[in-house]
């Protein structure tokens, strides 16, 4: 009969990573990186949303101490994906990985798609609508937010619709917005700012109608590059929401073979 070795328990096993490191180098950011995860989210409406999501999760390493526990990274993300994930959650996600791991630093960071139902402006005929999001977050003495958002929309070139006899030219944009704020921001308010600042929105579905109006939209609404991040600066200083913002705006140009490019970051406080 073959004798088998006992498997020992993990409290008998030696903790490597808890030894002391003789190199005398502090590690600002050591953790787990693209792991992947769903992410349930809460959305403005009352419902839920089902996403997924690349997360990275660090905390700061002491010079004294030879490595991290990476598994104690997972243990506090499974303990949190049974319920919605809303901004306000986020800090106190950061905190427990701090405590978990017994760092002075840490930071969550994820990016997802978010999706939002968006009908056609005259047939109003639905189709979903992504958009790029991220929640990122630093905890030291106390915890600091960030959400990011990236949606698609089209600006229409002011000089080209005065300088040409027929026409402007035209394309689409990337615009994001970074913030930091107070109270309740859904990812639906933020995408509605960065949508208003463009010359026009852009649609998952467009008939000949509604194709007839957002080209019509754009064509009396024309703005540079220059001009939707100056328009969104506009929009978040009204909004009392919010206390910082770093913001700005890619066009995709359609007679250059370069990008346009312009950006604003201000502390309201």
């Amino acid at each position: 009969m073959p004798i088998t070795k006992p498997v020992s328990s993990s409290a008998s096993m030696p903790d490597v990573q808890a030894l002391r490191d003789s190199r005398q180098i502090a590690i600002e950011k050591v953790g787990v990186k693209d792991v992947t995860y769903p992410m349930l989210l809460a959305t403005k409406e009352g419902g839920e949303q089902t996403t997924i999501a690349s997360i990275n999760m660090y905390v700061a390493l002491p010079h004294c101490q030879k490595g991290t526990h990476m598994s104690r990274f997972l243990e506090v993300l499974n303990e949190h994906h049974q319920a919605p994930l809303i901004p306000d959650r986020i800090p106190a996600l950061t905190h427990e990985i701090k405590q978990r791991l017994e760092a002075k630093h840490a930071h969550f960071q994820a990016e997802f798609p978010y999706f939002i139902n968006k009908p056609a402006p005259i047939t109003g005929m639905a189709g979903l609508m992504d958009y790029r999001v991220s929640f990122e977050c630093e905890s030291n003495d106390q915890e600091d937010f960030v959400m990011g958002v990236t949606a698609p929309a089209a600006s229409l070139c002011p000089c080209s619709k005065e300088i040409s006899d027929r026409g402007a030219h035209n394309q689409r944009c990337q615009i994001q917005a970074r913030v930091r704020f107070n109270g309740t921001l859904w990812i639906e308010d933020l995408v509605e700012h960065l949508e208003q600042s463009a010359s026009c929105p852009v649609y998952p579905i467009l008939k000949r109608p509604d194709e007839k109006h957002v080209t019509e939209v754009a064509f009396d609404n024309p703005k540079f590059v220059e001009d939707i991040v100056r328009d969104l600066a506009i929009r978040l200083d009204a909004d009392d929401r919010i206390t910082w913002y770093s913001i700005n705006s890619e066009n995709f140009e359609s007679i250059h073979n370069h990008n346009a490019y312009a950006q604003i970051t201000r502390d309201k406080r």
